[in-house]
Formats: structure tokens, C-alpha cells, sequence
């Protein structure tokens, strides 16, 4: 039962990205048919980006939905993954504990509890103690003729959220945009901060002209929107939120 470490690996990017947001958003306002716009303008990158720069700035944002990127994650909690999926405009395919025996589980430790020595016992001895009530169940059940199965999808229920899990996550870069603002600010649980900061810089890698600014809300408002009780400091806190705050 090792101690997981998180892992991103980006699996696929949406080939001739820009030129691809760049006729989608023509389409909406000319009469030519995108598909000709596409062949045009597909090897102009300095047209491309130019425009671009200007969707942005302009807030028209739906022909970013048109782009994507999968990314294959693992060395993260169940606690996370409950988190994750909460970005509904999204796919997944999380390994499954019903079809895959946890003979030996890896598990995610807080930073905080691994800073504590006292704290970090306790932790594994439960880890450990769940490991072996895990696997008794799971022999008892498959005793009563149960297949590996069903023993699997019952036994599981003793199963922590600290259990190491895998899943693999498409987004569009609309809400790519969107997860970042909320998963990498201060104020996110510290293991899907980790994972948002992760996968933000290969989508900045990618695709500068759409990520180089991305990240916590504050990056793109200039300001901290989560009021002076709240606030990192890395932003000064708009005046009515310190109001707020006090």
C-alpha cells in the first residue's frame, strides 16, 4: 500500500487549433462556408492569432468549445474525482472499483497529516486496517460462491476517499478556462490545485495564445473577488468585497 504520487500525462490536442477557432467564429458572421474559411486560413498563423487575440478580448467564447484536450491523470484520491466530476461540461472513464480488485491500494496523504508524525501513523495504521478488512470481506463473500465481481462492487463500500484512483478527463478549452479559474485559486482544496496547476501548464505549452493569462480568477479580473477574509494577497480585494470582509 504505497503512498501515491500524481501523475498527468496530456493524451490528444485538437489538431489546427487555432485555425479551427478562428472558422467557427468567422462562420457566425460571413457568408462563406467555414469549410473554405478553414482551408485558407489554416497555415496564416500570424492571421490567426491576431483574430484570436481579438475573440478573446471580446468575450465571444463559444468558438472555443470547438477545441480540446484529454488527459490521462492517476496518483489522485476518490475525494478528488468527486470534485472533478462536479465540471459537468466534461467526459470521463475512471477506473472502476467494481471491475478492478484492490488487492493492495495505493492512497493519497494530506500534506498536512504527512507533516505530522503522530498524524501520519494513525493514517496508515487505518489505511492498513482497511486494506485487510477489504480483502477478508472480499474472501468471505467469494466463499458464499459470489464472483469476483459482485464481492468487489460490496466490498468496496469500506473503501477510503483517500484510495488512489484513475481517470482520464476531456475538456473543451471554454471550460478548461473555467476549472482553472476556480481550481487553481488559493482557496481550492490543495489536491485539485495541484492536478489544475498541472494540467494548465500543458495547455499553456499547447496553446499560449489561449492559456499564457489562464489560471485563478483573480489573473484575468486584476483583482481578488473572494473578499478580504479570504484572500490570498496576491491581488489587492475590490473595494466593496473588503467591505464585506470586515
Amino acid at each position: 500500500m504505497p503512498k501515491a504520487t500524481l501523475n498527468v500525462k496530456l493524451l490528444d490536442v485538437t489538431e489546427n487549433a487555432l485555425a479551427l477557432i478562428y472558422s467557427a467564429c468567422r462562420q457566425c458572421y460571413a457568408e462563406e462556408f467555414a469549410g473554405d474559411i478553414y482551408e485558407k486560413i489554416k497555415d496564416d498563423d500570424v492571421k490567426q492569432a491576431a483574430f484570436i487575440k481579438k475573440i478573446i478580448a471580446s468575450g465571444h467564447e463559444s468558438p472555443l468549445e470547438h477545441v480540446k484536450f484529454t488527459f490521462a491523470i492517476e496518483g489522485v484520491s476518490r475525494a478528488l474525482t468527486h470534485q472533478l466530476v462536479r465540471h459537468r461540461l466534461a467526459s470521463y472513464s475512471q477506473q472502476s472499483q467494481r471491475y478492478v480488485k484492490e488487492s493492495d491500494f495505493d492512497y493519497i496523504i494530506p500534506p498536512s497529516i504527512e507533516a505530522n508524525p503522530l498524524a501520519k501513523k494513525e493514517f496508515e495504521r487505518i489505511m492498513a486496517l482497511i486494506q485487510e478488512s477489504y480483502t477478508r470481506i472480499s474472501e468471505v463473500l467469494s466463499e458464499k460462491g459470489l464472483s469476483g465481481e459482485t464481492a468487489n462492487q460490496d466490498a468496496r463500500f469500506v473503501l477510503p476517499q483517500a484510495a488512489e484512483t484513475k481517470i482520464i478527463v476531456t475538456m473543451n478549452c471554454r471550460e478548461l478556462l473555467h476549472f482553472f479559474k476556480h481550481r487553481c485559486c488559493f482557496r481550492a482544496q490543495w489536491e485539485i490545485r495541484k492536478l489544475a496547476e498541472k494540467m494548465l501548464l500543458d495547455c499553456k505549452k499547447c496553446l499560449p495564445l489561449l492559456f499564457s493569462k489562464a489560471g485563478a480568477k483573480c489573473i484575468s479580473l486584476g483583482f481578488c473577488p473572494e473578499g478580504a477574509r479570504f484572500s490570498c494577497g496576491r491581488f489587492p480585494v475590490k473595494e466593496e468585497n473588503a467591505k464585506e470582509g470586515k
